[in-house]
């Protein structure tokens, strides 16, 4: 498994320098410099040296050629440093630095990380949990009462958009109920009793909101594998033999279906990070969502180039951890 593990990861490193470059050539089409939002009495003469110091006008394939080396060596040994509270060489290297707050990109990005890991996170769990066992139970009580209410709430949070719900829940919750506050404190600080109640009372919305739509696809997928295996051989072989139902369904039957399920949770990882961008904005966490919409509107290039590739990083990474489990799900599967 260790020698399949590094076999992908080879095969991940060129798969991510070409999304590299696919990010990097999209994004220095789009208009805009590092000399746009500065006071227009600054001479063209200036602009042209800011320009010029910052490599704008070298060729495309050597900013590029650049910027993977940031992102690939510079960054990575930038965190170890930062994490170990060790040097590493030097410690000159060049960084990707924002247009918009003139400081490293990647600092900005591990500060709003864990607004974002903490909300979204919990989101993806709660979302796994709730999907799993009601699409079990949709399946194993086919055309049930209770399969017909999963199946419709399934179907309206999938098809409602999370910026519809989430105002919603504000609605009816903050502004008519008054249960929950209608924005997320990120300077709130657990400390006593009150301080976690009010955490919890903060990230209920956040967390429904997106716990619903992670949870409706997943158990849709989940009863249609569970309707798949429930008919198959071994498992009225299995009945035959006299096993009981409760260890026919968990370990044979939902443990078969469990493999198309990892693949789609692990696919799930990124989508998690893209609902970050609606939700952040309208429940005001200040994380990596509100960080993406605001460096488009600023026009921070390098910033909306590292959150795209650091979104591209996490897909190819849970890519290869779903492969990995598949090994500890089917027997059948052999890594030589």
């Amino acid at each position: 498994m260790i020698w399949f593990a590094g076999r992908r990861l080879m095969v991940a490193v060129p798969t991510l320098v070409a999304i590299s470059l696919v990010i990097f050539t999209i994004l220095d089409l789009a208009p805009g410099d590092p000399t746009s939002s500065l006071p227009l009495t600054i001479p063209s003469e200036v602009r042209e040296q800011i320009r010029e110091s910052m490599g704008f006008n070298d060729p495309f394939f050597v900013r590029w050629i650049l910027w993977v080396k940031q992102m690939f060596i510079n960054e990575p040994l930038g965190i170890i440093e930062q994490v170990f509270d060790v040097q590493i060489g030097s410690g000159d290297r060049t960084r990707v630095i924002s247009w918009q707050s003139r400081g490293p990109v990647v600092d900005t990005i591990v500060e709003r990380l864990p607004q974002t890991t903490w909300v979204m996170g919990l989101a993806f769990i709660f979302g796994i949990l709730i999907a799993v066992p009601v699409g079990v139970i949709s399946a194993y009580r086919q055309y049930s009462v209770f399969d017909q209410v999963g199946t419709f709430v399934s179907m309206v949070g999938y098809s409602v958009p999370t910026f519809f719900t989430g105002l919603l829940a504000i609605i009816i919750f903050s502004v008519k109920l008054g249960w929950f506050p209608s924005y997320y404190d990120t300077t709130l600080v657990v400390t006593d009793w009150s301080s976690f109640v009010a955490q919890i009372r903060q990230i209920v919305l956040p967390v429904s909101v997106l716990s619903l739509f992670n949870a409706a696809a997943l158990s849709r997928f989940t009863r249609s594998a569970m309707l798949d295996n429930l008919s198959a051989d071994y498992v009225r072989t299995a009945r035959s033999k006299g096993l009981r139902e409760k260890r026919v369904l968990v370990r044979h039957v939902l443990r078969n279906s469990l493999i198309p399920i990892v693949t789609l949770i692990a696919l799930q990882v990124p989508f998690v990070f893209a609902g970050a961008l609606i939700t952040e904005q309208i429940f005001r966490i200040n994380g990596i969502g509100q960080l993406m919409i605001s460096s488009i509107h600023g026009g921070d290039v390098p910033m909306v180039q590292t959150l795209s590739f650091l979104i591209a990083a996490i897909t190819v990474f849970f890519n290869l951890v779903a492969d990995v489990v598949y090994g500890m799900l089917d027997p059948r599967i052999r890594y030589e």
